[in-house]
């Protein structure tokens, strides 16, 4: 079913921004032949680079960081960030069957969660059938058990897609020392243009990842084309913090630690510092509520965490 999503037709859409590329040609045509340009300037952290500049170095930073990736987070949010990554969980509730997406989920931690939380699902389901038939024989019970065990994600399946291979590696190694197989993929791909066909998934998350895509909108624009009527976006993200005391501890310890201890973890102070600085540079709650209406999500809503620290953004495609 993943591989069939990854490899189809994407007509409808890349209709419509073929006839945008042509709306720009004739408006470089029109302006005295010269070719229109296509490399803009955007920012990486607190610099001002050109888009293609962005993507390249954005790129680095989470080559080198990769192998340290996950211990990194778990040392500059204290472990925090596995209790706002379960929060997504339960915020997204989904059901057995359920077809996710998670782009920039590279080592995984959205994608085994989501497997977790399915697996318990299907496991509550199969004690309420024992607590109402009392009378199972317990060849009925080993039975009906076995049955579960081969269909222990009901259909569920997640396909982890991320940009960077490095990231990629380190994920598919750590599901594997931790046992997951089953109702997983993994593809190289980019959030701007997603290899999957059109409404093939039920719900799109990214977690810590929209904020390093070099054209926001375009990533939006690209949830929508592959998620079905009906189907659900949930971003989780750094944001702005609502509360003044906490916003000057919380920019203090950004500033003068986070970097420190890519140094001193990871070897890498820059790339730290860069990621300190691209969330100063996210757009606010609100601001980021609007592009995603604009996508053409409705009832988009959102929750801050941690006074702001980071939002989860909910929209559905409807």
């Amino acid at each position: 079913m993943a591989a069939s999503m990854v490899v189809g037709s994407r007509r409808v859409w890349d209709g419509c921004c073929r006839g945008q590329r042509v709306l720009r040609l004739l408006r470089g045509l029109c302006s005295g032949g010269q070719r229109p340009a296509t490399d803009g300037e955007t920012h990486f952290g607190f610099q001002t680079v050109s888009e293609s500049e962005k993507s390249e170095k954005v790129y680095q930073v989470f080559e080198n960081v990769a192998k340290k990736y996950d211990l990194m987070n778990d040392s500059m949010s204290l472990g925090i960030h596995r209790l706002w990554k379960d929060n997504l969980l339960h915020q997204m509730n989904p059901y057995p069957g359920s077809q996710l997406l998670d782009v920039a989920g590279g080592t995984g931690d959205i994608a085994f969660r989501f497997i977790n939380y399915v697996r318990s699902q299907r496991e509550r389901r199969i004690q309420q059938q024992l607590r109402s038939h009392q009378n199972l024989s317990w060849q009925e019970i080993t039975k009906l058990y076995h049955e579960e065990d081969h269909q222990s994600l009901g259909g569920s399946h997640v396909v982890v897609c991320d940009i960077n291979k490095e990231m990629l590696k380190v994920g598919k190694k750590k599901s594997q020392r931790l046992g997951y197989s089953k109702g997983l993929s993994w593809v190289l791909g980019d959030a701007e243009e997603l290899p999957f066909n059109n409404d093939s998934f039920d719900i799109y998350t990214i977690a810590f990842g929209i904020r390093n895509v070099t054209h926001i909108d375009q990533a939006l624009q690209e949830a929508y084309r592959v998620l079905k009527p009906g189907g659900r976006f949930l971003c989780l993200e750094f944001s702005h913090v609502n509360n003044s005391f906490i916003s000057s501890l919380y920019d203090l310890y950004s500033f003068q630690v986070i970097p420190v201890l890519g140094e001193v973890i990871a070897g890498d102070w820059k790339s730290y510092q860069y990621l300190v600085e691209s969330i100063r540079r996210f757009p606010s709650q609100v601001e980021f509520k609007e592009m995603i209406e604009d996508a053409g999500f409705l009832k988009v809503d959102y929750q801050n965490l941690g006074s702001g620290i980071v939002a989860i953004h909910s929209g559905f495609k409807l």
